[in-house]
């Protein structure tokens, strides 16, 4: 079985953050996207990458397609996530809620409430940083956006770092971002492994 960090394994509460602009533009940005197709790179804390495309489409629903020959698939429902792995024939499931990706996936969510706009380090990249003081266990995400006119409200998600409360890290960042393109309902579905059941 292949084990490295998920792109969306961490669990983020909602501690009360002040509203701060650049919250409001990301939020704008995320309710201007109705869909969105990527590729992406995920990093682990040793270095190993691993590519793949990502697909988005609201409400609630992504998909993660890994690099051929890597037998893990990820697919969200607007209610859970589900992780196949097709090598040991196992699926996993979690609630939206508990994953980072819910910053992205629910754009009507009040970001402010639980995540704050870091300071500027890099001239036109705004990083929004989720995370629970309450629960230190769960770790911290941080999701990149760069400024860019012709994209949903003047940003373009860029990628995201998660990091875990033994500082363990995994990166994300996306290339060849296309907002709001037409997007299949049967992207989202998906062969389910396991013998006694039948597949999706």
């Amino acid at each position: 079985m292949i084990r490295f960090a998920l792109p969306v394994a961490l669990a983020i509460a909602a501690p009360a953050f002040a509203a701060e602009p650049g919250v409001a533009q990301v939020q704008a940005h995320l309710r201007a996207v109705t869909s969105m197709t990527a590729d992406f790179a995920q990093t682990d804390a040793k270095g190993k990458t691993l590519t793949g495309t990502l697909t988005l489409k609201r409400p609630g629903r992504i998909r993660f397609q890994y690099q051929p020959g890597v037998p893990l698939l990820i697919v969200g429902d607007g209610k859970a996530l589900t992780m196949i792995d097709y090598q040991v024939r196992q699926v996993s499931r979690w609630p939206v809620g508990n994953s980072p990706l819910s910053l992205l996936l629910d754009p009507d969510r009040d970001m402010s409430r639980y995540a704050r706009l870091l300071p500027e380090v890099v001239p036109g990249r705004l990083q929004v940083e989720g995370r629970d003081p309450k629960h230190p266990e769960f770790g911290t995400i941080t999701i990149a956006f760069t400024r860019a006119a012709s994209a949903p409200a003047g940003l373009m998600l860029a990628g995201w770092n998660v990091a875990d409360a033994q500082g363990n890290r995994s990166t994300v960042t996306l290339s060849n971002q296309r907002f709001n393109v037409a997007v299949s309902d049967r992207t989202f579905q998906w062969r389910d492994p396991r013998p006694q059941l039948r597949g999706r």
